[in-house]
């Protein structure tokens, strides 16, 4: 962790891809913002570095004769050192934030940015409020919200006959936005949820209660309201306590990387909606093949959203010339999204980058044949039901043109 937040310092303030002549000349500037070593570093860390450092290499470095500069900040999970790194990056010439994992951090920076008219593009952060009640003209949501990860595993449980629920949440912004959606998804099929209990957000190490709680209420289906090491925690202590073959287990935000981190004899059978598998297309297995060879890992939804939105905005700015964040944000809108992450992705009225999304399992140990072959792709949910339709939006902008 320590060699992680080293190397991110010590690149902050640095310009890449620059010689000291271009350095003199005026740069598109971006930021990363996230956790780059704490809680939620999956969402962040050195694999959010290197994907926007991939995307600016295979946008080619430069920008319309300008160099590109990027810059590496540790938000440390708390929105008011978010809030204020985000106003200093502004008010020193940055044009784009991304990545804010945490979505308390989010939701502070998105005002921010409506503030000092910059861009802002939250791809590790998923409370629906983003691109909801929170929306802005200049906030962008990629990769996943909490939406999109609810629908899809209540649907296809509903589908098998599994309704009966019990929650484990997270008493955090995000975790309670995922509760709401996930238990909007129970009413719409006509579940039961049985019980929640809360825990503090990445500050319980003891689970046990939580799982002996879920287990006994004899609900079917014990849903994992929470995220990172909270959703791996509460994972390993449902096995412990003896989670039954009746009883099945539905994490709605769950990375690659923590599959890996538990092993498959602990996480097999695992329901969840994913934005993104390295292994499901030639383009994504390139890709990620690549993020691998510099990150020592195969990266995960955020990853790639890094490196979508990164790409997207650049050539957006080219498509504009110019890094006016209300020009730019139109040509963003504008344009569809293919590559990597996304095929025919778009960024609609509310800000949401709406694309497929899939449900997925974590596969047994027998069934996987070489690393990281975790998971199956058990479904693809198109972009216009895996995401809230406009019609239900609360984001103020939807039908203002």
């Amino acid at each position: 962790m320590n060699k992680i937040r080293n190397y991110a310092l010590a690149l902050m303030a640095s310009t890449i891809f620059a010689s000291p002549a271009a350095a003199q000349e005026k740069q598109v500037r971006i930021a990363l913002m996230t956790d780059l070593a704490g809680a939620t570093a999956d969402y962040g860390g050195q694999g959010a570095i290197e994907a926007v450092k991939m995307a600016i290499e295979d946008f080619g470095g430069s920008l319309n004769g300008q160099s590109i500069h990027v810059d590496f900040i540790d938000h440390q999970n708390k929105p008011d050192i978010a809030v204020t790194k985000a106003r200093e990056a502004y008010d020193t010439g940055t044009d784009m934030i991304i990545n804010l994992s945490n979505s308390a951090a989010a939701l502070g920076v998105i005002e921010i940015a409506k503030a000092k008219d910059k861009v802002v593009i939250v791809t590790g952060a998923g409370s629906d409020r983003i691109t909801g009640e929170s929306c802005s003209a200049n906030s962008l949501h990629f990769a996943f919200n909490s939406y999109s990860l609810a629908n899809s595993p209540v649907q296809a449980l509903a589908a098998s006959g599994n309704d009966d629920w019990f929650l484990v949440v997270s008493d955090f912004a995000y975790g309670l936005s995922v509760e709401a959606a996930v238990t909007d998804a129970i009413g719409q099929v006509g579940g039961t949820l049985n019980g929640t209990v809360k825990h503090p957000a990445f500050m319980a190490s003891d689970f046990s209660s939580y799982a002996l709680q879920a287990l006994s209420s004899g609900a079917e289906v014990i849903g994992l309201s929470n995220s990172s090491s909270d959703t791996t925690n509460t994972i390993r202590a449902l096995k412990e306590f003896g989670l039954s073959d009746e009883q099945k287990m539905v994490a709605f935000t769950l990375l690659i990387n923590e599959i890996d981190g538990l092993g498959l004899d602990q996480a097999s059978g695992l329901l969840f909606a994913d934005g993104f598998y390295w292994d499901r297309t030639d383009e994504s297995r390139k890709w990620s093949k690549r993020f691998y060879e510099r990150v020592g890992k195969m990266p995960n939804m955020v990853n790639a959203g890094d490196y979508s939105g990164t790409l997207h905005y650049l050539r957006a700015v080219e498509a504009a010339g110019s890094t006016d964040a209300e020009t730019v944000l139109a040509k963003m809108r504008e344009m569809p999204i293919n590559d990597a992450f996304a095929e025919g992705g778009r960024i609609r009225e509310d800000g949401m980058m709406v694309h497929d999304m899939f449900l997925v399992q974590v596969k047994t140990p027998e069934e996987s044949k070489y690393d990281w072959d975790y998971l199956k792709i058990l479904e693809t949910i198109p972009a216009d039901e895996a995401f809230i339709p406009l019609e239900q939006s609360k984001c103020p902008l939807v039908g203002k043109g």
